[in-house]
């Protein structure tokens, strides 16, 4: 039987459903899990709601209700859901380097890249900056996995960073995956180049020269808004 705040997703979620919409979000996504046809602000304003009502009283309660709506997901937007439930701002204190277990489950099962963005960007980078002596290690593990996800998640996590960004770490997961013909990686270290270009220009000019190995797409996405930059 579903916990309450299940239950109110679920329930919420089939008032607000459009079955038109629901087939076009699933094409689009390439989803083999169906769609309510619930479109993001619609659903930032249902976990709103819900979460404000349901509100949980410790981290094992948190924990159990982020796995049930995850587990159990009928439907896509159940699980995204779940992942807006693990940033809710109610229970940021509980953030931390033993939460990855968890990031790592959502990651490998939810294997897509709108699910495996927001975790690594928005859950995994900001663990990261709080923890880095313990997360490191960890991206640096994951840079070599045999899951794509994972090592995708290792290379984006810093998007987000700035000037915090450890260079060294994100160097070495570009270079872990540098020869990989993986599409979703290829995007992702151009990606996350692109986004420290904005911080330290040379610096991305500098080891995109220095990787002849970096595949055209990663070096087109890294040097896309450098093109106009004197060196």
């Amino acid at each position: 039987m579903p916990s309450p705040l299940a239950r109110a997703v679920y329930v919420g979620l089939a008032d607000l459903a459009d079955p038109a919409k629901a087939l076009d979000m699933q094409r689009y996504m390439e989803s083999d899990m169906p769609f309510r046809g619930v479109q993001k602000p619609a659903r930032a304003r249902l976990a709103r709601e819900v979460f404000g009502e349901h509100l949980l009283a410790d981290r094992d309660e948190w924990l159990a209700a982020v796995r049930e709506l995850w587990r159990d997901a009928t439907y896509r937007e159940e699980r995204y859901l779940a992942i807006d439930l693990t940033g809710y701002g109610a229970y940021a204190g509980w953030q931390s380097a033993e939460l990855l277990p968890l990031y790592e489950e959502l990651i490998v099962t939810g294997a897509w890249w709108d699910f495996v963005d927001e975790i690594a960007i928005h859950r995994v980078g900001p663990i990261f900056r709080d923890d880095p002596v313990r997360v490191e290690p960890v991206m640096r593990a994951w840079a070599y996995d045999a899951d794509r996800w994972k090592r995708r998640t290792a290379v984006i996590c810093q998007i987000g960073s700035k000037t915090d960004t450890d260079r060294g770490l994100l160097a070495y997961c570009i270079r872990a995956n540098i020869d990989d013909s993986d599409l979703f990686l290829r995007k992702g270290i151009g990606w996350a180049l692109q986004k420290h270009a904005a911080i330290e220009p040379g610096w991305v000019r500098s080891f995109v020269e220095n990787h002849p190995a970096l595949s055209p797409l990663s070096r087109t996405e890294a040097l896309k808004h450098l093109d106009a930059r004197p060196s």
